[in-house]
């Protein structure tokens, strides 16, 4: 079992108050599955998905992560599983204007630990066109993406499908087993809604764990399950 979540709560401190968003979640999910979570604004989407991702911890209850107690782990051991176990595809797409398209899917790996210098090589086998065969990872998704002819181009000079699939290039080049989709389609159009909807579906095809967050239902439905939350309680 990939993840699983028993009686798993989150509740804020708001002023003298607290506010309980997630209700004693109970939810197991096995590796290669592709879930939706759908539900109204409010209802605790982001908060799920925040847990997920380890950018948070439950109030109560427990949540495993490949066989690994998150809450049991310290901020070392969290930054690494967010870093190589877990792709994010956020809806604002996250991406930094200043770097190119190449750079901008590096970022991960430099989180990593790998050497500039390597980095630096990957780049100087772009130029030299070799073969795909002999090409680094972050050239192989972009390949995969579709975007070599822009990947000199930087953020602001991209259209919305193009920077949400340096987005996608950028979640996978680590490899990391599960994938977590904030709205991936809420700022693009219908057209290039269902082409990047077609590529996440093509990724778990593959193997990959999809979990994504959506209020669309023509997005939810390229899922194989569907999950709603009501007031922070998960209903199938």
């Amino acid at each position: 079992m990939l993840i699983r979540m028993k009686d798993l709560s989150k509740v804020y401190s708001v002023g003298d108050g607290r506010l309980s968003v997630l209700k004693r979640i109970n939810l197991e999910i096995s590796a290669g599955e592709f879930i939706a979570i759908m539900g109204r604004s409010g209802s605790g989407k982001s908060s799920l998905l925040h847990l997920l991702g380890c950018l948070d911890l439950p109030t109560s209850g427990t949540y495993e992560l490949n066989g690994m107690l998150i809450s049991a782990l310290g901020d070392k051991e969290l930054s690494s599983i967010r870093n190589k176990q877990i792709g994010f595809i956020f809806q604002t797409f996250n991406l930094i204007p200043q770097l190119n398209v190449l750079e901008n899917v590096e970022v991960p790996i430099h989180y990593s630990g790998v050497v500039r210098r390597e980095r630096r090589r990957q780049r100087f086998r772009f130029i030299k066109n070799v073969r795909f065969s002999e090409k680094r990872r972050p050239l192989q998704l972009i390949e995969k993406v579709g975007l070599l002819d822009r990947i000199q181009h930087t953020p602001p000079q991209l259209s919305g499908g193009e920077m949400q699939r340096v987005a996608i290039a950028r979640a996978l080049v680590n490899d990391p087993p599960l994938l977590l989709a904030d709205e991936p389609t809420g700022n693009l159009d219908t057209a290039t809604a269902a082409g990047i909807m077609e590529l996440v579906a093509e990724l778990n095809r593959q193997g990959r764990t999809v979990i994504m967050v959506t209020h669309d239902q023509t997005v939810a439905a390229y899922a194989k399950t569907v999950l709603y939350l009501q007031d922070g309680v998960l209903e199938r």
